[in-house]
Formats: structure tokens, sequence, C-alpha cells
């Protein structure tokens, strides 16, 4: 007997906990090639701006032991153009679409919103906070409560109210349940969490960072003990607020961790690079490990770890009756 691995992002239904991360599944064309991306809980886009976008010069990447530093700087063709090509081809495909948008001021992302609200096939929409305020000095959204929470209200209002609105949150904080619970005043539906921490090499040939940008976004293996500190914490304050777990996924035993610590939904992200088959193969992971411990059901894991020996699986209805 298969175990149910149905899960919820607020009110709408995902077959399974299995998510790519923003930017690690490119535009859904390229993972297609190796699985159907409809298997997929949902597919998150990378983090759409209004206008196209360069990105950052290069080298945009390097390696670290067991993980990643990235640079990229939200390189894209803008919402326009991804709307004209891209998201009608995930919806054809039956894809689960999560759009992530970026912003520099609070006013950009309510257009990014706004925009979005005009189309069909959006499944949610995922607040990337890791975005400098281009007018607060740069400061980045996520690093305060009061600034992030100040763009999910903007984002949620300009929101269709059955579309759920996900805030992405950073780990660089001095307390990150201070900012997720903002961001749940301001409107936030659910969670992700965590972006990537903020990383350096440098390279002792050249004896220059390794970056052109000088530091990076760090990803990979080496930060999912973060990423399970993280949610653990947030779950622990906010039970009733679904999280979707990222970090250094690379197998099924991963993603139980992140869903035993509160998730009730796991991203992969940079394993992609490495096996595009991963999230597939994570998701058959996921179940025979769930079913070697005896759960029939994905949503009597989440958390558990919290909870007392012996104590009884809380049911969808106890979350949201907590959360009120």
């Amino acid at each position: 007997m298969t175990a149910d691995l149905r899960t919820y992002l607020a009110h709408v239904e995902l077959p399974n906990p299995i998510l790519t991360a923003s930017g690690c599944g490119g535009t859904g064309r390229e993972l297609a090639q190796f699985s159907d991306v409809h298997r997929l809980g949902a597919f998150v886009t990378r983090s759409i701006t209004m206008a196209p976008r360069a990105g950052r010069p290069t080298p945009r990447m390097a390696e670290t032991p067991s993980g990643l530093l990235n640079a990229v700087g939200l390189q894209g063709p803008g919402v326009e153009a991804f709307l004209e090509r891209e998201l009608p081809w995930l919806a054809e495909r039956g894809a689960r679409t999560v759009v992530s948008i970026g912003g520099g001021t609070v006013t950009e992302y309510t257009a990014l919103a706004r925009r979005l609200a005009e189309v069909s096939g959006v499944t949610a929409v995922e607040v990337n906070l890791s975005c400098p305020n281009v007018e607060d000095r740069g400061r980045v959204f996520a690093r305060e409560g009061s600034a992030a929470a100040e763009v999910v209200a903007s984002v949620r209002a300009a929101t269709p109210y059955d579309v759920p609105v996900i805030a992405k949150l950073s780990p660089d904080v001095a307390d990150i349940v201070a900012v997720a619970r903002a961001c749940v005043d301001g409107g936030a539906d659910a969670l992700a969490m965590i972006n990537t921490p903020v990383g350096m090499s440098i390279d002792v040939d050249t004896m220059r960072p390794a970056l052109a940008a000088g530091t990076g976004g760090l990803s990979g293996p080496a930060v999912r003990p973060l990423a399970v500190r993280c949610v653990w914490q947030v779950h622990a304050a906010l039970p009733g607020v679904p999280i979707v777990g990222m970090g250094g996924v690379t197998t099924g035993r991963d993603a139980l961790e992140l869903v035993l610590a509160g998730a009730c939904a796991v991203a992969v992200g940079t394993a992609l690079f490495h096996d595009p088959y991963a999230c597939p193969r994570v998701l058959r992971e996921l179940e025979e490990l769930l079913q070697a411990r005896g759960f029939d059901r994905l949503a009597d894991a989440v958390g558990l770890a919290h909870r007392p020996a012996g104590a009884q699986p809380r049911t969808r209805t106890d979350l949201e009756e907590s959360s009120l």
C-alpha cells in the first residue's frame, strides 16, 4: 500500500510535497527532458522581474566543499516574456506553477503581482525577499520584519484571494521567527525557507574572489543543518503555517528530515545541476522511508520531531485551528 503524499499550501492541494527550488529548474523545458513536470508537487520558476535583467558579471558560480556559491543576479527576460513564452508552456503540460517574483521596490513587487493576477495558470506566488531595497540604501527586504511585511502585504493585496502568497525567508537574520511572524501578519499564506545564506570564496592561485561579485549565495548539502534549524524554529512558533523547506536536499532522507522539523513540502535545488532526475528520485525515496516507518500519510510526519514520543499525529484540521 502506498502512502498518501498529498499536502497543502494554504487551501491549494498538491499531489506530493516535492517542488523545484527557484532558479534551479530553468524554465521547465530543461527538466522536461528527464521527467514529467506535471508529476512534481509544483514547479517553482526563477524569480521574475518587471524588466529584463542581464544578471551579474561572470564568473557567477564557484564550488565549495559540499556546496555551491552563486551570484547570478536574477537574470531573466522580464515578466512580459515570461507570460508570453514560459507560463503558457508550463500550463500546457499541466504543471502546478509557483511564480517567484523579485523587485527593488515595494511598488515593483506590487506591479508584478498585479500583472500575474491578470493571467491564469498561477498556482501560487513566491515572494523572493532576498532582494536589495533600492529606496533604503540597498538593505535586503528579508533582513527586517517590517520591510518584509510591507512587501508581503502589497503582494497579498494585489493577488487573487484563491492564489496563496509564499514568503521566502533568508537565514541571514538575527531572529528568523520574528521575520516569519511579521510576514504572516502581513498576509503570507505560507513560508519558504531557506534562501541561500551569503558566503564567499577566494581563489588562492589568482588571490582574488572566486566570484566577480565578491559574495554569493551558498547552497548545497553544507547549508542543510541551517535549513533544518530555521524550519524547526519557525514551525515551533507558528505550527499552523505551511512551510516549504529547502536547503541541501539531495536524498529522501534529507527531505524527511525537513518534514520532521515541520515542513509540509520540500524543494530540491542545487542537486538538479548534477542530477536532473533528482526530484522523482527524492520523492520515491521519501515515500519508501515513510512506508518503512509505518506512515500512511505524509501529513502524519510533518513536525513529528516536535511531539513527545507516543503523541497522536496532528491532522490538517488541528493545524488550521492552531493558526486561528
